[in-house]
């Protein structure tokens, strides 16, 4: 069984016998879906995914992006992978049919993508499109829904986010890039409030490139006041739509290009195949009706720009960590193969005298890595379909069940990014420890799994501004709402596997955690000193997703159990032994800081350094 069988075999599993994903077709949204339907897309997408995908992860490794002076070069392959992913029509996968969608549900896409994330992760540029176009249709215009998003949707056009600047990476509300409304025209016209911008913004992922006709920006700026000054911090920036080159009301492209010149291209450890890209913008380098100045149109209020752009932050965020997940299940399924073919040393104890090597599988400290990516990277795979699957109940269920998807899907973002980035990341080491030196040379994938996942744990919002978010206002939102809902459903797992011997030790260790967690939170926040409450934010972000996971892990070992007995189920259930046996004990470190407030990191002057 290849790595895309594994997967699918996987995938199965978490939709089907876990999540009961065919039940979704019973709402008007997706009455013309079917397990059939669902299926199809499945074996579409591992098909492209080990087609065109694939072959070409370690070529786009090695042949980097390149800027001849005037395009942005990118090997062939990259560009038969996205005209092969654009074919298959999962670009609007999810969306209405009325924009050209399929109507599926965002779980089912969600898991499709995951052969592609599998197969390279640096090829697969259509992540932040589909996040922009998602952008367009909940807070633009109708005709920037009808222009700007139904080009992407086609596929004829691309997108980006540019929020960070040189001097400005997360510090949001120091960016200066600035907004003026465009004199030509009174500053207005059919897609919408029309500006001049000026500007840099720094680390672009797909920037600048040839795959697509165009290129929408989605671009963060300030306005200025009479005075000529930008407002402070977050709440003046404004959203503004630049696309790469200017187009009509109809979304026909009018030949001139707009003023956002390339600056140049990052080298990066990883992620090689998508060009990341330093733009300025209003540079005068190509003038719009004989001015400088990239012309862009506002979309939503002045000031709510950081509002909307969180849409696609979010999304994502939950994408980022679908990317690190499946980073780490190749490395798994790379590891796992090897360590069923290298034969090396004997087994302690058993072996005889002169006896030939054994498989490395057989020895007790392999198993333990292979196990540990196992827990790390399905237990990943499983919460983000978790989370997916809340999004479909925020499109189509009742109004209690859209309020409490909402708010489970506000706590779990955070985790949702940190911990498969952070932990998938552990896994791409164990897969280069299984293979011994040779997983340190460029003989064998892993290393490049590893490079790539790196990046995971930095962009769309470092683990540390992850972890303020989840302590800092996830935890306490709308008075613990959301806390009190994920209680329940860890209640009812736990309440579920009590009666079943092999998992009620179990549940008990999941009930102390979760009390363990919530109390430590708690005691963060007790005198509420915001420094001191958030100096240990990091330590209660790794605890509570420890929890989660092992939560994860024990409800995927109850539906487990009315399975036939398998290999498959076998490795499940000794997966969920695993973690609660190594992983889970780890909390009680985090949390013992967390709860005492210890201000060792904080408070020590830069100087004793």
């Amino acid at each position: 069984m290849d790595a895309g069988q594994r997967l699918r075999a996987t995938l199965d599993f978490l939709l089907y016998d876990w999540l009961g994903v065919e039940r979704l077709s019973q709402r008007a949204r997706y009455a013309d879906h079917s397990r059939e339907t669902f299926d199809a897309v499945l074996q579409t997408c591992e098909r492209i995914a080990r087609e065109r995908y694939e072959p070409y992860n370690r070529l786009v490794d090695t042949e980097e992006p390149r800027f001849d002076g005037e395009r942005v070069v990118l090997p062939q392959a990259a560009q038969d992978a996205l005209d092969a992913y654009v074919a298959s029509g999962m670009l609007s996968a999810s969306q209405d049919h009325s924009v050209g969608g399929m109507q599926l549900p965002f779980v089912v896409e969600a898991a499709a993508n995951a052969f592609f994330s599998q197969a390279s992760v640096s090829i697969n540029t259509a992540l932040l499109t589909v996040g922009n176009a998602n952008l367009l249709m909940a807070h633009g215009s109708e005709l920037q829904k009808q222009v700007f998003a139904g080009g992407q949707w086609s596929g004829r056009w691309s997108g980006t986010m540019c929020l960070s600047e040189p001097q400005a990476g997360s510090s949001l509300g120091d960016i200066t890039t600035r907004a003026l409304p465009d004199s030509d025209d009174g500053g207005s016209d059919a897609l919408g409030p029309r500006y001049r911008l000026y500007g840099s913004k720094m680390w672009i992922s797909a920037g600048d490139h040839e795959l697509t006709e165009n290129i929408v920006h989605l671009v963060l700026a300030k306005i200025p006041d009479e005075q000529g000054r930008l407002p402070p911090g977050v709440k003046g920036i404004s959203l503004f739509i630049v696309p790469k080159h200017l187009v009509d009301a109809q979304g026909q492209l009018s030949g001139q290009r707009n003023d956002v010149a390339l600056v140049g291209l990052n080298h990066k450890l990883g992620w090689r195949g998508t060009p990341n890209t330093l733009l300025n913008f209003g540079e005068g380098r190509y003038l719009v009706d004989g001015q400088a100045g990239a012309v862009g149109y506002r979309v939503g209020q002045p000031g709510q720009g950081l509002a909307c752009m969180f849409h696609m932050m979010n999304e994502a965020r939950i994408g980022i960590g679908m990317a690190a997940a499946m980073l780490g299940m190749a490395g798994y399924h790379a590891s796992l193969s090897y360590a069923r073919q290298r034969p090396q040393g004997r087994r302690v104890g058993v072996s005889p005298p002169g006896a030939a090597p054994v498989r490395i599988i057989e020895h007790a400290d392999v198993k333990r890595m292979l196990l540990a990516q196992k827990a790390y990277s399905e237990g990943a795979l499983a919460l983000l379909l978790y989370c997916a699957r809340l999004v479909d109940e925020q499109r189509t269920g009742d109004a209690e069940q859209a309020r409490s998807a909402h708010a489970l899907l506000e706590l779990l973002t955070p985790l949702a990014k940190s911990w498969p980035s952070q932990w998938c990341l552990e896994a791409n080491s164990l897969a280069i420890q299984v293979h011994g030196g040779y997983g340190y040379t460029r003989d064998f994938a892993v290393e490049q799994y590893w490079r790539d996942n790196r990046l995971n744990m930095i962009h769309e919002g470092t683990h540390g501004i992850q972890a303020a978010d989840l302590l800092g206002r996830k935890f306490r939102l709308d008075g613990g709402t959301a806390m009190d809902l994920l209680g329940q459903r860890i209640a009812a797992t736990a309440a579920a596997c009590a009666p079943h011997p092999e998992l009620a030790m179990h549940a008990r260790s999941l009930e102390q955690a979760w009390q363990a967690v919530r109390g430590a939170g708690h005691s963060a926040w007790h005198g509420g000193d915001a420094e001191r409450a958030l100096a240990n934010a990091v330590p209660f972000m790794q605890a509570f997703g420890h929890m989660l996971i092992a939560w994860v892990w024990l409800d995927l070992a109850r539906a487990s159990l009315p399975a036939t007995p398998s290999a498959a189920r076998t490795g499940r259930l000794a997966a969920a032994d695993y973690f609660f046996a190594y992983e889970l004990p780890l909390i009680q470190a985090w949390l013992a800081v967390v709860a005492a407030q210890d201000m060792t990191c904080a408070r020590l002057p830069d100087e004793a350094f």
